[in-house]
């Protein structure tokens, strides 16, 4: 089997990815500017949607988990009396509504939307039907009955009310959310029907989208060390989880991918941490009885 090409370089490049891109596209950018042998990203972004795109290299992949469970923040502006097929902009009208809520109206309903919710993914999502995703059956013309899934909201708020027609918002919630239903489910609760006018993703987890690199910046600079420094080190990615330093013989068993010695202090039995030895991260594992168990390990 041939190897991948590529350099073997480990980290994160937080991407303040434009509106017309996939995410795909811009992992591919990251990976060619450079010349990265692997690379993943950490939650899809639609196309029209902007923000922060976390982009992991190398080792850093396998902490692609944890910033794709971490809270993420959205800011977006719903289009109040018009729903379209896809619940955003670029999608066909297919409902209008000459009723516009006030902003009481769209404070109450709001309050159904925070917690712990159940949400239908748009028919026009990456969701996976019958082993085909959602989105060629929807170009096709077809229409699914597709299952409400849980999502987590920490907090949704009213940031501006530009007129009549628009509201402004921002979501806290945790992974696997669509804005887009948020959009089109509050436009229902409220008689009048909405879908997103635009999405930006303001942080995921430890990352910002104000420290984000643009596509302009990491082509202006690919194949040279200017964009290496930008990095950010794998251990960023494990932010979320408590750190535990590794004993010289600890750190070569966990590379091994056998059990090591931790210090540890206020660590619960079978609580997952990651261990690190000499600043780096080593491995992430449960905790037991003075060691860490590996179930993922870091080849830095």
């Amino acid at each position: 089997m041939a190897r991948k090409k590529g350099r073997d370089i480990s980290g994160w490049l937080v991407v303040d990815k434009p509106a017309g891109m996939t995410s795909t596209s811009v992992v591919n950018k990251v990976r060619w500017a450079l010349d990265a042998k692997k690379a993943g990203h950490a939650g899809t972004l639609d196309p029209a949607a902007t923000g922060v795109l976390a982009v992991a290299l190398g080792e850093a992949t396998k902490t692609v988990p944890y910033i794709t469970d971490a809270l993420k923040c959205y800011r977006f502006a719903v289009r109040l009396g018009i729903a379209t097929n896809t619940d955003d902009a670029e999608g066909e009208v297919i409902a209008t509504s000459d009723a516009r809520p006030s902003d009481e109206d769209i404070a109450s309903a709001l309050v159904a939307f925070r917690g712990e919710i159940m949400q239908v993914p748009p028919q026009f999502s990456a969701v996976k039907v019958d082993g085909e995703r959602a989105y060629a059956l929807a170009r096709a013309g077809e229409e699914m009955d597709l299952a409400a899934r849980p999502l987590w909201v920490e907090s949704l708020e009213v940031v501006a009310r530009p007129d009549a027609d628009t509201v402004e918002l921002e979501m806290v919630c945790g992974k696997g959310g669509y804005v887009r239903s948020i959009a089109r489910d509050l436009g229902a609760a409220l008689g009048c029907h909405g879908h997103v006018l635009w999405l930006r993703r303001v942080w995921s987890g430890p990352f910002e989208a104000t420290d984000g690199v643009s596509v302009e910046v990491i082509d202006a600079e690919a194949k040279t060390g200017a964009l290496d420094a930008r990095l950010l080190p794998l251990e960023v990615g494990l932010a979320e989880l408590p750190e535990l330093k590794a004993t010289p013989e600890g750190a070569a068993r966990l590379r091994n991918g056998n059990p090591g010695m931790v210090i540890a202090s206020d660590m619960d039995w079978g609580e997952e941490a990651w261990a690190s030895y000499q600043g780096r991260a080593v491995a992430v594992g449960v905790y037991k009885s003075g060691e860490l168990h590996p179930s993922r390990v870091f080849n830095l």
